[in-house]
């Protein structure tokens, strides 16, 4: 029962999330939707900045979950992107509020799990030391994480794939590009401690 009413409260909450913003949600708000008593979500969670917490980090387990491979660079993308994408409003106003490091600690999460899995799907361990293989991870990482922070700045207006696949051309597949060396020489690239 108690997973019952927990997941009640948190699809009462990204139901008002695609509403209205968050600072003009209250837990009567939330409660009153899902039908139960105030002292039920109080069992819960602590106030309503704990539920949101709680939603962003459970969603962030799905998405990793849902992720165990990831085949390109845009397949990483599309899934760091893909919570906004499906509850656009709901992203914007956790965005716009005292909720924004949150969001942005899962969508840091999310992007290093999804760049790590494309990155050790594609580059063999053998292939570069264990500092590049970082610097890579934390380079592409860093680049979906900016990308889709400077997309949700800007209202989620622009076409963020098209941007992201433009920077990725820019940089001329530097992932193809290691592991092409790797294939075509007789030693190990280096670069960096391992």
């Amino acid at each position: 029962m108690s997973n019952l009413t927990e997941r009640a409260i948190k699809a009462s909450a990204m139901k008002l999330l695609n509403e209205k913003p968050l600072n003009q949600i209250t837990v009567k708000d939330i409660v009153e939707d899902c039908g139960i008593n105030r002292n039920s979500f109080y069992y819960h969670f602590r106030d309503l900045p704990s539920l949101i917490e709680s939603m962003i980090l459970e969603q962030a387990e799905e998405l990793i979950a849902q992720y165990p491979s990831i085949n390109s660079l845009e397949e990483c993308l599309d899934a760091a992107v893909s919570f906004a994408m499906n509850n656009r409003r709901a992203a914007m106003h956790i965005y716009n509020s005292v909720n924004r490091d949150i969001y942005e600690q899962y969508l840091w999460r999310v992007c290093e799990h999804v760049v790590t899995v494309y990155i050790d799907s594609v580059v063999p361990r053998e292939a570069i030391s264990d500092f590049d293989r970082e610097v890579v991870i934390n380079f592409y990482k860093c680049a979906c994480f900016g990308q889709i922070l400077d997309w949700q700045r800007g209202g989620m207006k622009s076409d963020l794939k098209k941007q992201f696949l433009r920077m990725l051309e820019i940089r001329k597949d530097t992932i193809g590009e290691i592991v092409k060396d790797w294939l075509n020489s007789d030693t190990k690239p280096s670069g960096g401690a391992s």
